[in-house]
């Protein structure tokens, strides 16, 4: 048999999403000759089918409700304008922007000295990587250091009628917004998507197992966004699951529910859960998966097989952009750089994460029950509060603003802060960093307050 030929690198990264890019790119930074492999865009799910197109369908239904309020503020607009959101119009634009990113990404892959290939790629033995190129032919790929970063996606349930509804990257292909629409799924997916559709005017059902929306979240945070949504006129099922999906000769989508309750809808949008991406022959790698076919992986990101990491959706452990960025990049410093960062490593503690709901929800460390759990209730003192922001004062329609701080021990340090209302994204991020330094509730106080505005209520809290 003749001998296979390789391109050997230092460092090969499978996936170009943000967790596999921003590795690559750090990894080059210290002189190390890297190739990244793609299959589809780069950018990965974030920047295609995730944080960024999703965030932009947020700004265009924060938007609607801005137009919705606007007269109550003296603008001679009618409330109906917010009504008139053209879907065809805004959805080539925010495509271009997308394609846009994926050119900014190769171009500073490029200029960092990251080479990259378009194609799928497999394992075809311990550190052999095959890859079929888009242009049809095949290369084979050696390297000293191999990353696993390839992801993950929706999927479907096993239900009759499944496949006639989409998934969360469906939803960014619509090319039309339907009139009505039904969301099943209780995560930040689902409800993020709900707000959306409920937003620019469809009539929206949300379905949910449980009795509340965003179940691994605090107390605080489900209790609040799942009855305004009710509030704000979204259908919530609750206790629902799907039964079966039927098109009706209308074209029309019959979705009929565990509790025998029938909708009929133009669309439906599975958000149920995501799997890991490894249909590259892993077992031929020799690297280890759990039942969830989730990589294995220490708290290095190291995998069973010397020279193998892995790390992001793949590894799923806590499936955040950011998380994956600042693991990648944790990875290839004490791959690739001086030995001062040998033993550096991602902290998975104390992450910030926020909901892009309607209103936005944050949250970082633990919530009541767990800390309960971790501190014991006697030992825990939590500070809650409750208000409409100023904003609403000239509004006839308001929206609910909710923070609660979870404090622990005799120096009552913070070990939770959960929040929801306008701007909590941007709140979160600075709270953030002093929660992650272990601040107190006493530096909380020191701190003085910016008034008016919501945040200051988390420094005045008694």
């Amino acid at each position: 048999m003749a001998p296979i030929e390789s391109t050997h690198y230092q460092y090969l990264v499978i996936g170009g999403g943000s967790g596999g890019v921003a590795s690559a790119r750090r990894a080059a930074s210290y002189g190390a000759k890297t190739l990244v492999i793609e299959g589809k865009a780069m950018g990965g799910t974030c920047v295609n089918v995730g944080c960024v197109p999703k965030k932009l369908m947020w700004y265009a239904s924060d938007m609607a409700s801005k137009i919705a309020q606007a007269k109550e503020y003296g603008f001679d607009v009618a409330p109906s304008a917010a009504k008139t959101f053209n879907w065809e119009y805004l959805k080539p634009k925010r495509d271009a922007y997308i394609q846009k990113l994926n050119g900014i990404y190769e171009r500073n892959m490029l200029k960092e000295g990251v080479e990259y290939v378009y194609g799928w790629a497999k394992f075809v033995g311990e550190k052999l990587v095959e890859v079929a190129k888009r242009d049809g032919t095949t290369q084979v790929y050696t390297a000293d250091h191999i990353l696993i970063a390839s992801g993950g996606a929706p999927i479907l349930p096993d239900v009759p009628g499944a496949e006639l509804g989409t998934d969360s990257d469906g939803f960014f292909k619509m090319e039309t917004q339907p009139k009505t629409v039904a969301v099943v799924g209780a995560g930040y997916i689902g409800v993020e998507l709900a707000g959306v559709f409920h937003g620019l005017g469809s009539e929206t059902h949300l379905i949910i197992r449980g009795e509340t929306v965003l179940r691994s979240f605090d107390e605080s945070i489900q209790e609040t966004i799942t009855d305004h949504y009710v509030e704000e006129g979204i259908n919530v099922h609750k206790k629902s699951n799907v039964k079966s999906v039927e098109k009706l000769a209308s074209g029309l989508l019959k979705v009929t529910l565990t509790t025998d309750e029938v909708l009929e809808v133009e669309a439906l949008v599975w958000t149920i859960g995501r799997k890991s991406l490894v249909g590259f022959n892993l077992p031929a790698s020799g690297v280890k998966a759990n039942d969830k076919a989730q990589i294995l992986v220490d708290e290095y990101q190291n995998t069973n097989v010397k020279g193998i990491y892995s790390l992001g959706d793949v590894v799923g452990n806590v499936e955040l952009t950011p998380v994956a960025i600042a693991s990648g990049r944790k990875l290839s410093n004490r791959l690739f750089s001086p030995a001062e960062f040998k033993d550096q490593k991602q902290d998975y503690e104390n992450i910030p994460s926020v909901i892009f709901s309607h209103p936005e929800a944050g949250s970082i460390g633990l919530s009541e029950k767990q800390a309960i759990e971790k501190y014991g209730k006697d030992n825990l003192k939590v500070y809650k509060s409750k208000f409409t922001a100023l904003y609403y004062a000239m509004l006839e329609h308001k929206s609910p603003t909710s923070y609660k701080l979870i404090c622990a021990g005799k120096d009552e340090k913070v070990v939770g802060l959960h929040i929801v209302g306008d701007s909590s994204a941007e709140i979160l991020q600075g709270f953030g960093v002093a929660i992650k330094m272990g601040a107190t509730k006493a530096d909380f106080d020191n701190c003085v307050a910016i008034h008016p505005s919501s945040a200051e209520e988390l420094v005045t809290l008694r």
